[in-house]
């Protein structure tokens, strides 16, 4: 009998319950009064009036888009040479793969090796001839310029390439190593640090940027302030994602 009357209540607090519940239009549920026939078919709202944490927590995360166009705020910063200083960042980061993360075997993997000379620096293909003498050897013949020949080997011997180069007169000899786990696993962390190093870059872009907004603060409204302060956040975070989708590719690269 109190099960029936609890069947023939339940209506009756869905007609007056309301939805609360962020992710849904707040409404005002309204049910038949009675189920004679079958007490339990009762509105879907019924039985599932909010929203779940994981729903709610989406939503939270969630903000709204901004999109700018840069020719109106122009006298408060120039969002195209900003967006010029962000990629400028992520080219850097490229350029260190690059140079710094090579596990090739061939002479080219050479060409990215600085010397550094009393006359400046310069790529060492630019002072040496590379060749590939066998699978396990590497020559740089130095005679063009032979007074750059121990700074040459310094750089070789330097680099992140684990190299041991052998000085022959005018010639370098580079023995090439064999591509250990252990090596591979050091330039991933080697990598992840090369990465470290460009989100530091844009965090730097980014207050600079900030500091440059709010200078303006006397002649713009909070509001537009705010709004310019949002849209360079937003550029800074797909930056961040871009720095990160790098980071990864060259990751797997390196782990093989």
């Amino acid at each position: 009998m109190a099960m029936h009357r609890l069947s023939l209540l339940r209506p009756l607090l869905c007609q007056s319950l309301v939805v609360r519940s962020p992710l849904v239009v707040t409404s005002r549920v309204s049910a038949p009064l009675l189920y004679p026939n079958n007490p339990t078919s009762y509105p879907a709202a019924c039985t599932r009036l909010y929203a779940t944490k994981k729903a709610k927590a989406k939503a939270k995360g969630q903000s709204a888009k901004v999109n700018i166009n840069s020719a109106l705020v122009e006298d408060i910063i120039s969002l195209d040479e900003l967006k010029g200083e962000m990629t400028a960042v992520l080219n850097s980061l490229k350029d260190d793969f690059t140079r710094n993360l090579s596990i090739r075997t061939q002479s080219g993997a050479l060409d990215h090796i600085v010397v550094t000379t009393q006359d400046g620096k310069f790529p060492l293909n630019q002072l040496g001839q590379v060749s590939m003498k066998s699978p396990q050897l590497i020559m740089v013949n130095m005679s063009s310029f032979p007074e750059a020949t121990a700074a040459a080997a310094r750089a070789l011997r330097e680099s992140s390439m684990n190299l041991n180069p052998e000085v022959d007169g005018t010639i370098i000899k580079v023995p090439v190593p064999k591509v250990t786990r252990e090596h591979r696993e050091n330039l991933a962390k080697l990598a992840k640090q090369f990465g470290n190093k460009a989100k530091d870059s844009l965090r730097k872009v980014r207050s600079n940027a900030v500091t440059q907004v709010k200078k303006t603060k006397d002649a713009q409204s909070e509001d537009t302030l705010r709004l310019v302060e949002k849209q360079i956040q937003q550029m800074v975070d797909n930056m961040a994602l871009d720095i990160d989708k790098q980071l990864a590719a060259k990751t797997k690269e390196l782990l093989g």
